[in-house]
């Protein structure tokens, strides 16, 4: 770099002799000695100098339980998808804004009945949380429980965007919001809780828990005047401080990131608020997730927050030291938009369409998972080329069907739309576009026992749903489309957190479903709003299949 500015200041003195020597005597000679200069000033330019806008939320889908890590000049990001599979998403960036999912850190956790939906079993609710991710020596690990089967695993690879990850179980542990610190004496602690955060020591391999280490309660947070005392705790040493951060609630104000710090690793420790405030014309706080360094030394943190119906969000917040303390947003109050001290790379990648033209089944695009472990010799993207198969398998409704295909939404509204063909499908089949939640609609294609088809369309709860439109299907294919709003704009007429159903003969006119569905974030659930493509058999028989020729989701 000194080289070009070396060079740079020799054409600036040359340009003045020339000028002083009338030695310039022409534009297109003056033209091309500024174009040079311009060119080397870009060229000799730090990256750094180079901003990327962040307009929160980052993405605006559902992406909660963040924790963030930077390796050299990349940010790796972990979060919560339960009991979807493969499970634990990693995502990508180069300039904190555009993330991209890169890998998953399981396929799935059982094979048990819980995650083949047997026996009315399930993991609705429970599975993966809030994972904590390191980068330690060449291994990256993470560390959850699996809430459904009362376990703590820790997963490791020395490739997170392209490898399979190793796990071992920490017997006897039960690690709630966990947060994993490699201490810089070679200790390994975690710290967790919910109320009272409690640090235990581990292996330096984290195979197991230290026989003799510390274990022990850290932090007994205050319990009256709080809706939720702390929990999500995230743990650094930095400096010459210990930081233990994690959200609570206190009576009448928002969800709130606080911060407790010592110097000793065991106490005691004080606390501060460092993010509090209602954000994006909503009265839910911004809360929970990770604070990091940049390359270029400055910091940011991602935290997310409770937004209905699609989900929680993650935001990107900026963070400042201030007499030892992180404090996030703009003086504890959450940013909705500012400049991060990065080149803008990349893109989102959370949500996409699909048009199923692959060649192999292991090519499924990352932005797909199914609700729970998939069958997968009852599915494919290669026997019919450019359809993506679903066979149906038996099954009361479609919350104990398998082989359910499920995306994110987005918002603050958006439109997905499949082509399906019904012509295999067999008596007992149902088949179709799902808004997947507790309280959910579907629009598809039903198959008495006579073997004729109709077009119907369902509104209701995990317990029970009523049709809002039966008519018999004329013909073979059919389109399908499910409109959500999750914040209304100018032109709607509805209010916030409403989904509607349509269909059409041809893919050109369409028809709407007189009915509209309330969505709801429920914790039975507890996850956001997604699109799901569906085939089973209420039969108690195989039945035949649906096939689908592309997936469609789009912003308006």
């Amino acid at each position: 770099m000194f080289g070009h500015f070396k060079y740079l200041m020799y054409i600036c003195n040359e340009i003045k002799m020339s000028i002083n020597n009338n030695k310039i005597t022409d534009m297109k000679t003056f033209k091309f000695i500024v174009a040079s200069m311009i060119a080397l000033c870009s060229f000799a330019m730090p990256a750094n100098a180079q901003t990327t806008t962040c307009i929160n939320p980052l993405t605006y889908t559902d992406i909660p339980d963040n924790d963030v890590i930077r390796v050299d000049d990349d940010y790796y990001m972990v979060s919560t998808t339960m009991f979807f599979c493969p499970g634990a998403p990693i995502m990508h960036s180069k300039d904190l804004v555009h993330w991209r999912i890169v890998n998953y850190v399981y396929d799935y956790l059982a094979d048990d009945d819980i995650y083949n939906l047997r026996n009315g079993k399930n993991a609705y609710g429970k599975g993966q949380w809030a994972t904590t991710i390191r980068y330690v020596d060449g291994t990256y690990y993470v560390l959850f429980i699996a809430n459904d089967q009362h376990k703590t695993y820790v997963y490791r690879t020395n490739d997170i965007m392209n490898g399979k990850w190793e796990r071992n179980e920490i017997a006897g542990a039960f690690f709630h919001d966990a947060s994993l610190l490699f201490d810089n004496d070679g200790k390994v602690y975690v710290v967790y809780g919910n109320g009272e955060l409690h640090i235990t020591e581990l292996l330096p391999d984290l195979t197991g828990i230290k026989e003799g280490g510390i274990n022990q309660v850290l932090i007994a947070t205050p319990r009256q005047g709080f809706g939720l005392r702390a929990e999500g705790a995230h743990f650094y040493h930095i400096g010459e401080y210990y930081y233990v951060i994690d959200i609570d609630w206190p009576s009448g104000k928002p969800r709130t990131e606080r911060c407790w710090r010592s110097k000793n690793l065991l106490g005691p420790y004080e606390d501060k608020v460092i993010l509090q405030g209602a954000f994006d014309g909503r009265g839910d706080g911004v809360a929970q997730g990770a604070i990091f360094d940049t390359q270029n030394g400055d910091w940011y943190a991602v935290m997310f927050q409770d937004h209905g119906a699609v989900g929680r969000v993650p935001t990107l917040q900026p963070m400042k030291w201030v007499d030892g303390w992180p404090i996030l947003g703009d003086n504890t109050v959450p940013v909705k938009q500012f400049e991060v001290n990065l080149p803008e790379s990349g893109e989102n990648w959370t949500w996409d369409n699909d048009e199923f033209d692959y060649t192999a089944n292991d090519e499924l695009a990352l932005v797909w998972q199914w609700n729970h472990k998939p069958i997968n010799d009852k599915w494919s993207v290669t026997e019919r080329k450019g359809w993506m198969r679903l066979h149906s398998n038996p099954a009361t409704n479609i919350f104990d069907a398998r082989n359910t295909l499920t995306q994110r939404t987005v918002g603050p509204r958006c439109y997905s739309e499949v082509k399906m063909d019904a012509s295999k499908m067999k008596p007992g089949d149902k088949a179709g576009l799902c808004a997947f939640q507790a309280n959910n609609c579907t629009i598809g294609v039903e198959v008495d026992n006579n073997g004729k088809k109709f077009i119907v369309a369902t509104s209701g709860t995990r317990r029970e749903s009523k049709d809002v439109l039966r008519i018999p299907l004329k013909g073979k294919k059919i389109w399908l489309k499910m409109k959500y709003v999750f914040t209304p704009q100018a032109d709607d007429t509805c209010g916030p957190d409403k989904a509607f159903m349509s269909y059409s003969l041809d893919g050109k006119k369409w028809i709407d479903i007189n009915d509209q569905l309330g969505m709801r974030f429920t914790l039975d659930l507890f996850v956001g709003y997604r699109s799901a493509l569906y085939c089973y058999n209420t039969n108690g028989s195989e039945g035949g299949f649906a096939d689908f020729d592309y997936f469609h989701q789009w912003t308006y």
